[in-house]
């Protein structure tokens, strides 16, 4: 059982800390991680779920990205390829291997030879430690793993190996561990503005129950020796609170959509150049889905209400029939669509494509420590930076920590993958496990489905299952999600909406032909029945989550809708 929200609230009014983080993405959580495991008294406080904004919303790839050779970011490349592998170690449940292949055409903007030379040097930065070697794919090899790919001027296709992962659910893992290791975790609790001593330094922060809709919400104030400001799109939001005028950020839209894989027969992963800007962007395989993406444009309207709109649905879908001409993919094949943020430095006469993803910290005088920029593949190494940071700002500001542990964080597993077997690439021995801890009650391909989000916690998760009959309902008759899900998340998990559950504890809202809008009433009901709502409160839930999958739908009904500021919460 992880701590309540009541205990967390307790202890947040009776305690100093050393470290608040304002933030429950993945950098917030990687630090959170890295704070804990070091021995620092740490509180992580997010005005949402955890992964609600942009770590749930990325391509869900752990990448080097071969792209950012050509623009001669080569120390970005070099730090990206060695944390896929800390990755791979440290969440061998969650980050998995994947072919990418890059179709090579008479007329692509990229030439075989230069691609190669590039895979080379690509490797060569991995320290030829990449999950495997890179080759080239013939004219017929490639027609052969992808039928319906264009094959007029069809040269071969370059074929490397990257990984992908549930971004959403790697997010969560780095926030458990850390609470495991004593972090206080907050989730819906909104930053509402920063504590300081006689000095004007800061000194905590003042902290509002969102979840509360009474006159008069609850509010706490928690004192820490130094914040961390990891809010990603709400950065420079944030850091208003300390430095009016910041405008650090810049913004741009990622959005992806889904489609049923019958649509696209892919073997891996395609990498595409879009025929109108060349931009890359990739088709991806997904079990019974394939997703595209992603868009590159500015963004500067109400982060939480980023979507889809209809010249983004339009681009992808240009692009998949440039490249399977005989697919004809349309409106009607699009299941769901999500749309992220980047929170990239500001640079200014650059496309949105070419600005850094390179990250930046930033110290303000008061003493407010800020992060952004980055990409989910660097989460580890940018959370160890940003709390060295810290660390170092408290010592001088009078309160330096010493005896500090190390936090080995790129050896040390993360919850599911705690007693992973070694070599076991797609873990068959941990699945055999799970099938014996359900006694027979529940099939294979649900056991597999489990491990693959839960690693080793499914067999505890499995016990738990067989014990209520009720638990091992599947929450749609073509899934393989089940009730005892819900109660995970619940008890587990910090779940605490139906949204939580839907979209990051699962991923419902993505893979689901109508985006689990059929077990909302099941997962809203259970979760009443273990978080004592009343029926008000259960309806509200239910359509905050309708709300969500309506804004993904957005792009149909009206394309030109503008922000209509926070949705409702549930």
């Amino acid at each position: 059982m992880t701590e309540s929200r009541e205990q967390t609230w307790s202890r947040l009014a009776a305690s100093t800390f050393d470290l608040v983080i304002i933030g429950g993405g993945v950098i917030g959580a990687a630090a959170a991680r890295d704070a804990a495991l070091r021995g620092l008294k740490v509180a992580v406080f997010d005005s949402n779920d955890t992964a609600a904004g942009t770590s749930s919303k990325s391509s869900k790839l752990v990448h080097g990205g071969l792209r950012y050779l050509e623009q001669r970011e080569f120390s970005l490349v070099f730090e990206s390829v060695n944390e896929r592998r800390v990755l791979l170690q440290i969440a061998p449940h969650l980050v998995h291997p994947m072919g990418f292949a890059f179709p090579i055409y008479d007329d692509s903007p990229v030439k075989l030879t230069a691609l190669r030379v590039g895979l080379m040097v690509y490797e060569g930065l991995a320290l030829f430690r990449s999950p495997k070697r890179h080759r080239t794919l013939t004219r017929k090899e490639t027609q052969v793993a992808f039928p319906e790919l264009r094959s007029k001027g069809l040269k071969g296709s370059p074929l490397y190996w990257d990984c992908m992962t549930d971004d959403a659910r790697i997010t969560l893992e780095h926030l458990l561990d850390a609470q495991q290791n004593g972090a206080a975790v907050l989730t819906y609790g909104r930053v509402m503005g920063l504590l300081r001593d006689g000095h004007g330094r800061i000194s905590g922060v003042r902290v509002k129950d969102a979840l509360d809709d009474s006159a008069n919400p609850r509010e706490v104030e928690v004192q820490a020796h130094a914040v961390i400001n990891a809010t990603g799109p709400w950065s420079d939001r944030v850091r208003g609170l300390s430095q009016p005028d910041s405008h650090q950020l810049r913004c741009t839209k990622g959005v992806h959509i889904v489609v049923p894989a019958e649509r696209i027969q892919a073997k891996h992963v395609v990498v595409c150049t879009h025929p109108k800007d060349k931009r890359v962007l990739f088709v991806i395989p997904w079990g019974d889905m394939v997703y595209v993406g992603t868009t590159d444009s500015d963004y500067e309207g109400n982060p939480r209400e980023v979507a889809a709109d209809r010249a983004d649905v339009d681009y992808l879908i240009d692009s998949v029939n440039a490249y399977f001409p005989g697919v004809n993919l349309t409106d009607a094949d699009v299941t769901a669509t999500w749309a992220g943020l980047r929170p990239l430095i500001r640079a200014e006469g650059l496309s949105p494509s070419e600005v850094s993803r390179e990250h930046t910290i930033t110290v303000d005088p008061d003493g407010l420590i800020s992060i952004a920029g980055g990409k989910l593949t660097t989460c580890r190494r940018m959370g160890a930076e940003v709390v060295q940071q810290a660390i170092d700002w408290m010592a001088l500001s009078g309160n330096p920590r010493d005896n500090l542990h190390i936090a080995n964080t790129a050896q040390q597993p993360l919850p599911g993958a705690v007693g992973w077997p070694e070599n076991d690439e797609d873990g068959q021995s941990v699945v055999r496990l799970v099938v014996e801890a359900a006694a027979g009650k529940l099939p294979k391909p649900t056991c597999r489905y489990l491990t693959e989000r839960y690693g080793t916690r499914a067999i505890d998760l499995a016990r738990m299952a067989v014990t209520d009959q009720r638990l091992l309902q599947p929450l749609l008759p073509h899934r393989p999600e089940i009730l005892a899900q819900v109660d995970w998340a619940v008890k587990r998990e910090m779940a605490l909406t139906v949204t939580d559950f839907m979209a990051r504890r699962t991923q419902l809202f993505f893979r689901d032909a109508n985006q689990g809008l059929d077990a909302v009433e099941t997962v809203a009901e259970r979760m009443a029945e273990l978080l004592g709502w009343g029926p008000e409160r259960r309806q509200r839930s239910s359509d905050a989550y309708r709300a969500e999958v309506a804004m993904s739908r957005r792009w149909r009904i009206d394309p030109t809708a503008a922000d209509q500021g926070e949705p409702a919460r549930g």
